[in-house]
């Protein structure tokens, strides 16, 4: 479950039968726990927070958290070198192309283009069934590709329309880097990506990271609803009120 989607802050919720992950916490204590609340859970149901990169927006209230409900961290070492306020915390330093375990659950980093010190994505498996999170990406390599091609639920970002972001207010160096290869995924890359790695597999998706100045909710679901028209789970997570569960089974 995506508990918020968007450049304003992300968290994203991982539960299995005895496990209970966060993916990121670009929120403060108080709104992460307002909003884990909404879907009666609470930061001390927590079994660990995985970081991707440390850009504010995944990693501004991931240290608070921690040290208030004693919660392991998870992230790489270049993550936690461009980081700060890690001190009298447990954080567990990554490989991002070695797999890890968190109680029941299988966790395999994916390395990614981004302007991030060393940013990985996250692949889980349990119980035969994985679930992919991906955004934070400016290209699609064949690592990811190969990554992301046996999931049976998946999140991936459809941050922005080129051509929304091109006419918008950001400043041209902004525009460069969230529209470059090191930047974000548009709609068309994104639809893209689902298109390559097929949906067979897939029992359910969530669109997330959607730019809320540079992209649309039609203009996202033009590229993705055709692809994913038989599909019973299609969710479309906001920066307020993030998506619904995607259960699999």
């Amino acid at each position: 479950m995506s508990l918020g989607s968007g450049s304003k802050g992300n968290a994203t919720l991982v539960e299995s039968d005895s496990a209970c992950l966060l993916v990121d916490c670009g929120f403060s204590v108080v709104e992460l726990t307002r909003r884990m609340a909404r879907e009666g859970r609470h930061p001390d149901q927590l079994s660990a927070i995985l970081v991707t990169h440390e850009h504010g927006d995944h990693i501004r209230g991931v240290f608070s958290l921690a040290r208030r409900f004693q919660l392991p961290v998870y992230m790489t070492a270049g993550t936690l070198k461009a980081a700060a306020g890690t001190s009298n915390l447990v954080v567990n330093t990554i490989d991002p192309h070695k797999e890890f375990q968190v109680e029941d659950i299988v966790v395999s980093p994916v390395a990614v283009p981004h302007d991030a010190r060393e940013p990985v994505q996250f692949v889980f498996t349990g119980q035969r069934q994985s679930l992919g999170i991906l955004t934070d990406l400016g290209s699609i390599t064949p690592h990811v590709i190969e990554s992301y091609r046996q999931c049976d639920g998946l999140l991936v970002e459809a941050n922005h329309d080129p051509q929304m972001l091109a006419d918008g207010p950001y400043p041209y160096p902004l525009k460069q880097r969230v529209g470059g290869n090191w930047g974000h995924l548009n709609n068309e890359q994104a639809a893209g990506l689902i298109r390559t790695i097929g949906t067979d597999k897939l029992q359910g998706i969530v669109i997330g990271h959607m730019s809320e100045q540079n992209n649309t909710l039609d203009r996202v679901k033009s590229f993705i609803s055709p692809l994913v028209a038989g599909m019973s789970q299609v969710h479309y997570a906001s920066q307020t009120g993030g998506a619904n569960w995607l259960n699999i089974e």
